[in-house]
């Protein structure tokens, strides 16, 4: 054989198997289509971490952001009312029982709701003596575990006000007051934060005291 025909029967090798490289290529192109292209996996968006410091600042007063302002109007006018009643009343007598459970209620929020980095302890353990029933033992929880601790290393202080309060019912050992609520929180060296809520006070009589046994933001 020689070099010439050998050289042809070559080149038809490589051609044969070039096209047949070509052909399983072209295979393979179009099982994939038919497959049709998958997308990569895309990965959950990473969770932002939790800013715990606002939490336990504000874990007393949840969605303090939803307080509608007809709320507070209504609340304010309450407040007039008995304010009215209060100021045509004979000076020399005692307190009525309804003004004696308000200014229990608005004592008892402030507690509640004020502390600083340095007392943060001895201020919501007095506050704790204000409370009764199991709203004592859940603040005492909430308090012991998370707002001291956090407030001492976050250097959290909050300042609770209460420009309006209301009675709405009184019946036997129990009274339920309407209360409207200014709170100035601080985090450590950032700016000061304001924020209001509107809350439902619910009180028993122990003794002859009245003690928070429920606190639910409205």
């Amino acid at each position: 054989m020689t070099d010439d025909v050998k050289d042809d029967e070559t080149t038809k090798t490589v051609a044969d198997e070039t096209q047949a490289v070509e052909i399983e290529e072209s295979g393979a192109v179009e099982e994939t289509a038919e497959e049709g292209v998958k997308e990569p996996a895309v990965s959950p968006p990473a969770k932002r971490g939790i800013q715990w410091s606002r939490v336990v600042a504000f874990m007393v007063l949840p969605a303090l952001a939803l307080v509608l302002a007809a709320g507070a109007g209504y609340l304010k006018w309450l407040d007039d009312t008995n304010r009215a009643g209060t100021m045509s009343a004979d000076v020399t007598s005692h307190p009525s029982l309804a003004e004696t459970t308000v200014q229990a209620a608005r004592e008892g929020t402030i507690a509640l709701l004020s502390y600083t980095p340095d007392k943060v302890e001895e201020q919501l353990g007095a506050a704790r003596d204000l409370l009764t029933g199991e709203f004592r033992e859940s603040y005492t929880s909430l308090t012991n575990d998370v707002v001291i601790p956090g407030a001492r290393e976050k250097q959290i202080s909050a300042i609770a006000t209460v420009p309006a309060a209301a009675s709405v019912s009184l019946s036997g050992d129990e009274a339920v007051v309407l209360l409207f609520v200014n709170q100035t929180v601080t985090v450590g060296p950032d700016a000061p934060t304001d924020t209001a809520s509107s809350v439902r006070v619910t009180l028993e009589k122990v003794g002859d005291r009245w003690l928070i046994s429920q606190f639910d933001p409205v």
